[in-house]
């Protein structure tokens, strides 16, 4: 979680890289569940860092929520949607 003002936000990560098919459309899905609950979303471009290529370039798209990692190749917005509301409670 982030601080933001008062406010805690979740930080949902996507790594991917440009010209990825999977990763657009785990974007998408990530912007579908975005429109409906708040999350700071950070995009990292695996692509430019070699340690980061190593770790995740064969698995990309990659989606972590605080630091964990919950979903590669594809993204599931009903446990993206459940995951957050789970953070939002705690």
């Amino acid at each position: 979680m982030r601080q933001r003002g008062s406010e805690q936000m979740a930080l949902v990560t996507l790594y991917g890289k440009p010209g990825c098919h999977l990763c657009d459309g785990a974007r998408a899905a990530v912007q579908r569940v975005h429109a409906r609950r708040s999350f700071e979303l950070e995009e990292v471009d695996v692509s430019l860092d070699p340690v980061l290529y190593s770790e995740y370039g064969e698995r990309i798209p990659v989606l972590a929520l605080d630091g964990v990692e919950l979903f590669e190749f594809h993204v599931e917005e009903a446990v993206l949607v459940q995951e957050l509301d789970r953070v939002d409670g705690s």
